[in-house]
């Protein structure tokens, strides 16, 4: 029996014993951050240097590309180099750093995300209201908004994580430092305060996604009206890449950290961290920018080499 006070490391989850396997893992992983960085790389530089893209779209977009290269980057190197040193170590202090930027990068991209609906509503159905709606100084402030937002929502979670007592050992049935497997480490009588403030957290949660469903209920309504097969097609192409990001992100998040403990397995608990925390942040520069031609022509301008858009 432990407690935070003698902890000195947590011991997490390891993929494979076997070398070969670790090796894999190693290598698999690198591919998945090594394309992350790309996408969301390229993103960051076409909406900075293109000057067609200073748009609120695009502007919250850059900042979705900032959230996700940092939640990846939380995650996924660590598990990297213990997969590669042959080790399941983190350090206290690394664990409590780790809980803290993936649930900050996490919250806010919630935030964001919720804004990115709000955006899109006011384009498609106050198209008229929509430079005084979404002027530069309202997207900043509700782009500041989301950031503060994830930043406060993640120093309560962290704070009042590593102020409970861990009195069922060190080791982490996860890849990285979990929330919900932290707890399971808990002393049982400080376990149901924590509960409390995930169910706040999740009641947060479950607030955006209404707004975004209500939004896009709206959406779809005012672009079912638009005469023009064409106007449709083009209404809908600029609204279906976020849906689908919110959809991935929130039903991963929702399942991975509200689902009853009788569904926790060795197997299934890494399966669901991958699908919110590193499956999103490589997959939605691709979503935004598969349909998307201006973002296309601004990397066709980055990258010589890259064919014309057609």
């Amino acid at each position: 029996m432990s407690n935070s006070s003698s902890l000195n490391e947590f011991l997490l989850l390891a993929f494979a014993d076997k070398r070969e396997l670790q090796l894999l893992h190693f290598l698999l992983f690198l591919g998945i951050y090594l394309a992350a960085l790309l996408g969301n790389g390229l993103i960051i530089t076409a909406v900075t240097c293109d000057h067609h893209l200073h748009t609120p779209m695009y502007f919250f977009l850059l900042n979705l590309s900032l959230l996700d290269l940092g939640s990846i980057s939380v995650t996924v190197p660590k598990s990297m180099a213990n997969s590669l040193w042959d080790t399941r170590a983190i350090f206290y202090s690394g664990c409590a750093t780790q809980v803290f930027l993936l649930l900050f990068f996490l919250s806010a991209e919630c935030s964001l995300l919720t804004v990115m609906a709000y955006d899109r509503f006011v384009a498609i159905c106050k198209p008229l209201h929509y430079g005084a709606l979404m002027g530069s100084g309202a997207c900043v402030k509700m782009g500041a908004a989301a950031w503060v937002s994830g930043f406060l929502n993640s120093l309560l979670h962290t704070a009042n994580t590593f102020s409970i007592p861990f009195c069922q050992g060190n080791v982490v049935e996860q890849f990285f430092c979990e929330l919900p497997q932290l707890l399971k480490l808990s002393c049982s009588d400080s376990y149901l305060r924590e509960i409390g403030v995930i169910v706040v957290s999740a009641c947060l949660v479950f607030g955006c996604f209404v707004f975004i469903v209500l939004s896009y209920v709206q959406i779809f309504t005012a672009v079912l009206r638009i005469p023009s097969e064409q106007g449709r097609h083009k209404a809908f192409y600029m609204c279906l890449p976020h849906l689908a990001v919110v959809s991935l992100f929130v039903s991963t998040v929702l399942v991975a950290h509200l689902k009853p403990p009788s569904f926790s397995s060795p197997v299934l608990d890494p399966v669901v961290a991958v699908l919110y925390a590193v499956l999103p942040p490589t997959v939605n520069p691709l979503i935004y920018s598969l349909r998307n031609k201006e973002l296309k022509e601004a990397l066709r301008k980055l990258l010589p080499r890259m064919p014309s858009v057609p």
